[in-house]
């Protein structure tokens, strides 16, 4: 039995070391284009330079799981097409790229590892006073502003978007203001049409100068499913049954960003159970069982704003807002808390969650 995971972020770490533990006898392989597990929570401090997001995938996948550093071309009848030229074969395959960004011209993405290198580098090399504007008022885009400006004090950052905290209660969206003010950061309620010459160009006709440009928006997913002649909805992700496995083939399963699955968000939050069932949908299979439905719920919403405060937002499972939300110390060392913990699940193929909305 040979079973090939696709990517090493949380969903796909979770669901290979979990299949690690419980069904020791497979043949396993993890493929992943890099040799490092990226923490894609931890991106806005690579980005500012006040924390690492990056272990090597050695100190993270265990031990007799086969690692080939490539990507895949295409998911074929039982076969992989890799881009160094070579094929894995598979009788069952999770399919765990996670998710991408389509930044502006002109912009540097800060949700993906290469461009929190990118930005990075570019961060290094400004002079005292320059600006940065981040692009984007969801959590990716707070947290990176609220990193930079707490981390490069010299710049002069802005995050502009039309919305800021769109996820957020309306007080949960104030304490992120407030936070952000602290800071330094400006924010522009606007939204940006496009970045040139080192001016953002906003929709209601003002130009913004900007010396660096961050695109903070993480919406797209990798085209792999749908070069392969899977089912995708949309937005290009994979359609899949209530067990995690494509309607066109059910030897693949999808988990994390890139399934489409009702009521789901982006999230480490999301993508470590999804890891965990697929996983489970798996073993069940092979052991001649019938699957059991993915459900999961959402407890809340957490984001730093710098490294001394967070807002923790709470939800109801369904993850809409409730009106409670708190901030400061204590909320940034329960942000901590989840990080870290989202991590273990990595490494231990352990995975909780609140039972789905009924």
């Amino acid at each position: 039995m040979n079973i090939v995971v696709i990517g090493a972020g949380y969903a796909g770490a979770v669901a290979a070391n979990r299949l690690a533990k419980k069904a020791p006898g497979v043949a396993l392989t993890v493929v992943n284009p890099r040799p490092d597990f990226i923490e894609r929570v931890r991106l806005h401090e690579q980005l500012a330079g006040s924390g690492s997001a990056a272990t090597p995938l050695a100190e993270v996948l265990a031990p007799g799981i086969d690692t080939r550093i490539a990507a895949v071309g295409k998911i074929g009848d039982g076969t992989l097409a890799l881009d160094d030229g070579t094929e894995l074969d598979f009788d069952h395959v999770i399919v765990a790229v996670g998710s991408t960004a389509t930044p502006l011209p002109g912009t540097v993405p800060a949700g993906t590892w290469e461009g929190a290198e990118q930005a990075r580098r570019a961060l290094d090399e400004l002079p005292a006073n320059s600006s940065v504007t981040v692009i984007g008022g969801g959590l990716t885009g707070i947290e990176t502003a609220a990193e930079i400006a707490e981390a490069r004090p010299g710049l002069r950052v802005r995050l502009v978007s039309g919305e800021i905290g769109g996820s957020l209660s309306r007080g949960g969206q104030r304490k992120v203001r407030r936070g952000l003010a602290r800071l330094g950061v400006d924010c522009v309620t606007e939204e940006v049409e496009r970045v040139d010459g080192g001016r953002a160009y906003l929709r209601g006709g003002d130009v913004l100068e900007t010396d660096l440009a961050l695109w903070a928006v993480v919406s797209a997913v990798p085209e792999l499913v749908a070069r392969s002649g899977l089912a995708v909805d949309a937005q290009g992700r994979a359609v899949v049954d209530e067990f995690l496995r494509s309607v066109t083939d059910p030897r693949v399963l999808v988990a994390g960003d890139c399934a489409a699955v009702p009521g789901m968000r982006m999230a480490c939050a999301t993508a470590n159970p999804q890891g965990a069932h697929a996983a489970d949908t798996l073993l069940r299979t092979m052991a001649g069982r019938a699957p059991r439905p993915f459900s999961m719920g959402y407890a809340g919403q957490v984001l730093s704003v710098g490294r001394r405060d967070a807002v923790l937002q709470t939800t109801r499972r369904d993850d809409s807002p409730l009106p409670p939300a708190f901030t400061g110390r204590t909320a940034a060392a329960v942000k901590e808390r989840i990080v870290r913990y989202a991590a273990y699940a990595a490494r231990t193929g352990i995975s909780v969650s609140l039972p789905g909305p009924r």
